[in-house]
């Protein structure tokens, strides 16, 4: 006598896996989290987020200082997961409509050209940061250094016009 309850039991594993997979999809689309709504952006953000407009021309000195700490502020932004301040300076002449940020600028960019681009990856990776300046509709691409003035506050400085 053969017992062939192999293929059954294959079956039952299979409409098991399958009736789980339906119970918990409308579970998967409640919890997901949209960002289009400036309160979804201020609880995973936490912190206040201010913008302020400058000349990269009168801003030269603190933007290259900036630049020449982006490896040890690229750690720094890796750990960071809590802030009080976020200020994102907006260096309204250095956007890309404006012919992009003056050679001072933009010759410092070029000689840590590598550790500007690890920084840009380590604010899109960081929840906070990303959600701050996209809060702001500035691109990672666009942020030029980063500044850890006090302990709980960073400036941001993007090449970038603010939105309307």
């Amino acid at each position: 006598m053969t017992i062939t309850t192999l293929p059954d039991i294959r079956w039952l594993h299979a409409l098991a896996a399958a009736a789980f997979l339906v119970a918990s999809a409308p579970h998967a689309v409640l919890n997901a989290q949209g960002l289009e709504s400036p309160e979804t952006v201020d609880r995973i953000v936490g912190s206040q987020v201010n913008e302020e407009e400058a000349k990269a021309t009168a801003e030269i000195g603190k933007v290259s200082s900036a630049i020449d700490r982006t490896r040890e502020n690229i750690s720094t932004v890796r750990k960071t997961s809590k802030l009080d301040k976020v200020d994102i300076v907006f260096l309204t002449d250095a956007a890309r409509s404006e012919g992009g940020p003056p050679p001072a600028i933009e010759n410092k960019v070029r000689q840590h050209q590598d550790d500007v681009a690890e920084l840009r990856k380590e604010i899109e990776a960081n929840a906070l940061l990303f959600n701050a300046i996209d809060s702001r509709r500035v691109l990672a691409q666009d942020v030029l250094a980063v500044e850890f003035d006090d302990p709980g506050k960073i400036v941001i400085y993007a090449a970038a016009k603010p939105s309307d």
